[in-house]
C-alpha cells in the first residue's frame, strides 16, 4: 500500500515538474550573461597582439516558464518582458532569431568600417542581394520563400538594394507577376509570384516579405569576426575597438581589461542598448577594470547613469566611462598610464 502511495506521489511530482518547466508563459526573462574576450573572436590578418583585452558583454534571455517567472519576481537584476515587447507582431521564433543575427552582421560590418577608416585602411563593399527577414502569412511569398533566403534578382534584373526591390515591385498592380530568383543554402531557385495587396495597407501590393540589403565588406588586410550565435547590434563599439587595436602598432588597452557595450553607426556614434545593469554585473564577474557605457549625450536616464547606479549597488571597483563616439573611447584610452 505504501509503495503504491509513493508511486502515485512520485508520478504527481514528476508531472508537476514537467508542467512547471515546459509550460511557456507570455513573457521573456533576462538576466546577467557573460563577458567574452574579443581577441579569440576577432582576427585581423597580420594584426598586432597586445597585453590587454577588450570584452563584449551579453545578457541571457529566454522564454519564461513558471519557475523562471517566479525567480525573476524575487531576484535582483532579473527582468521580465511581455512577448510583444521583444518580438514583432506575428514574428516566429525563427524570424526573431534571424533578425537578431542579421543585426549582428550589420553591426560587425559597421564596426569594421569605422575601425579601418580610423586606421587609414581601404574598404569596399560587395553586394550580395536582398536578405529575407520575415515572410508574411497568406501572402504570395509564404508558399515559396523562407526567412534567411537571399533574393538576387527580380524579373532577371539584378538588385543593388532592398529599396530598389521595394520601388520596382511597388510600381506594379494587383495580379501582375514577378519572377523572383533567390538563393537558399547555396542553391539558386526561381519562382513566379502574383502580387497581392497587403492586409494592413490594401493600397500597396507586394509578395509579402520584410527585407534588408545584404552586402559584404571587403578589407585590406582581411578581417574575420566569429560572433557565433550572439545576436543583436550591441557589440558594435567593442568590435570596432578590438579591430582598431589589431590594426595599429600601439597597444591602446595599455594592459587593462576593458569591457563595454553600445551600438555603433557609420559616423562612429555610439547608441544605447538594453540590459546595461546585467552587463555591468557580467563584466564585474569577469574581472574587467573599465567599462564603456553609452552616454546618450548626457541624458538623465542614459545607459551610463544606470550603469553608475548598478556599479555602486554591487560595490564594483570597475571604472564606468561615458562614451558618445568611437573617438571618445580612443581619447579616454590615450589617458591611461
Amino acid at each position: 500500500m505504501k509503495k503504491r502511495i509513493y508511486l502515485v506521489a512520485f508520478s504527481i511530482g514528476a508531472i508537476m515538474a514537467v508542467l512547471l518547466t515546459f509550460i511557456k508563459l507570455p513573457y521573456y526573462v533576462t538576466m546577467p550573461g557573460t563577458a567574452q574576450k574579443l581577441d579569440p573572436l576577432v582576427h585581423v590578418k597580420g594584426g598586432d597582439q597586445d597585453d590587454g583585452d577588450f570584452m563584449l558583454t551579453t545578457i541571457r534571455m529566454g522564454r519564461a516558464n513558471v519557475i523562471s517567472y517566479a525567480l525573476a519576481k524575487v531576484r535582483k537584476y532579473y527582468d521580465l518582458y511581455p512577448v510583444e515587447a521583444i518580438k514583432q507582431q506575428g514574428e516566429s521564433d525563427e524570424e526573431y532569431t534571424l533578425r537578431q543575427l542579421h543585426m549582428m552582421e550589420n553591426s560587425k560590418q559597421t564596426a569594421i568600417a569605422v575601425a579601418y577608416e580610423k586606421a587609414g585602411k581601404p574598404i569596399t563593399y560587395k553586394f550580395l542581394g536582398v536578405y529575407v527577414i520575415r515572410v508574411l502569412p497568406d501572402m504570395p511569398a509564404s508558399q515559396y520563400l523562407r526567412p534567411g533566403d537571399r533574393i538576387v534578382a527580380v524579373d532577371e534584373k539584378k538588385l543593388q538594394s532592398a529599396e530598389q526591390f521595394i520601388e520596382y515591385v511597388g510600381q506594379k498592380a494587383k495580379g501582375e507577376t514577378v519572377k523572383i530568383t533567390f538563393e537558399r543554402k547555396g542553391k539558386k531557385k526561381t519562382v513566379q509570384l502574383a502580387l497581392k495587396p497587403f492586409p494592413e495597407n490594401p493600397k500597396r501590393v507586394g509578395i509579402g516579405i520584410s527585407l534588408v540589403t545584404d552586402s559584404e565588406i571587403v578589407t585590406n588586410p582581411s578581417v574575420e569576426i566569429k560572433s557565433e550565435e550572439i545576436g543583436g547590434p550591441s557589440a558594435g563599439l567593442m568590435f570596432s575597438l578590438e579591430i582598431y587595436d589589431q590594426l595599429v602598432e600601439e597597444d591602446i588597452t595599455k594592459g587593462y581589461t576593458i569591457a563595454g557595450t553600445g551600438t555603433i553607426n557609420e559616423k562612429g556614434e555610439v547608441g544605447p542598448i538594453g540590459g546595461i545593469s546585467q552587463k555591468i554585473i557580467a563584466a564585474d564577474k569577469a574581472g574587467a577594470d573599465i567599462f564603456f557605457a553609452p552616454n546618450e549625450k548626457g541624458a538623465e536616464d542614459s545607459n551610463y547613469q544606470e550603469a553608475l547606479k548598478t556599479a555602486k549597488d554591487i560595490g564594483t571597483k570597475m571604472k564606468i566611462v561615458p562614451i558618445d563616439t568611437f573617438d571618445d573611447a580612443l581619447r579616454y584610452l590615450q589617458t591611461l598610464k
